[in-house]
């Protein structure tokens, strides 16, 4: 079974949803830290954020993944507090609004390259 909670940046989401998941037993994936860590390393590689389809497969190429600790990484690298930070919030909505992105992020919170914890 897939949950999925939506609404505006700052709302909340992750902590009903972690709560959630702990509540009901079921395992919690941050995919909205999952598109924060692609605009993270897009801009490292100063990859344009209107290129749909350079961002697919750059996300492609490096899937991002978490650990028991809940710590975000992308291309070997921690991520965890580099993504939670106001230059990255503004620019995810840019990132994520391309299908190409979606499709790759779809599949990989389906299929699930990580090991996150619920």
């Amino acid at each position: 079974m897939i949950v999925a909670i939506d609404g505006p940046a700052g709302a909340g989401k992750s902590t009903v949803a972690q709560r959630l998941a702990e509540r009901l037993g079921f395992r919690y994936l941050d995919t909205g830290a999952m598109y924060r860590a692609l605009t993270w390393l897009a801009r490292q590689r100063s990859v344009p954020l209107a290129q749909g389809e350079q961002l697919g497969e750059l996300a492609a190429d490096y899937p991002v993944s978490f650990d028991e600790q809940r710590r975000v990484w992308i291309d070997d690298t921690d991520v965890t507090s580099s993504i939670r930070k106001a230059d990255i919030d503004s620019l995810v909505p840019v990132v994520a609004r391309h299908p190409a992105v979606r499709a790759v992020m779809r599949r990989g919170s389906r299929s699930s390259p990580t090991t996150a914890t619920s």
